[in-house]
């Protein structure tokens, strides 16, 4: 990848994993909400939230904001593959 194209590329990642991220916390609760009686997910500091209930939550979060994070950022070099015919190494 060239200077040029590595100056491009470097704020096109940064502003689509900033998106990516906002999505994947909007993902998340709305997962949540749908699977659990409360509307927020359970902080880890919280002594009144089971450990089942504050680790299946972690774990779900995790996976939720990997899954985004993956997809936003293949399609992100895809497009810039698209437009500029090079990888985004």
């Amino acid at each position: 990848m060239s200077a040029v194209s590595k100056t491009f590329y470097k704020p096109l990642s940064l502003a689509t994993s900033v998106l990516g991220g906002i999505a994947a916390g909007a993902v998340f609760g709305q997962i949540w909400k749908r699977i659990s009686d409360d509307a927020e997910a359970p902080d880890p500091k919280d002594l009144e939230r089971s450990n089942v209930e504050v680790l299946a939550a972690a774990a779900l979060q995790g996976l939720v904001f990997g899954l985004v994070r993956a997809a936003v950022d293949r399609a992100g070099a895809r497009g810039y593959k698209a437009v500029t015919h090079e990888d985004p190494d």
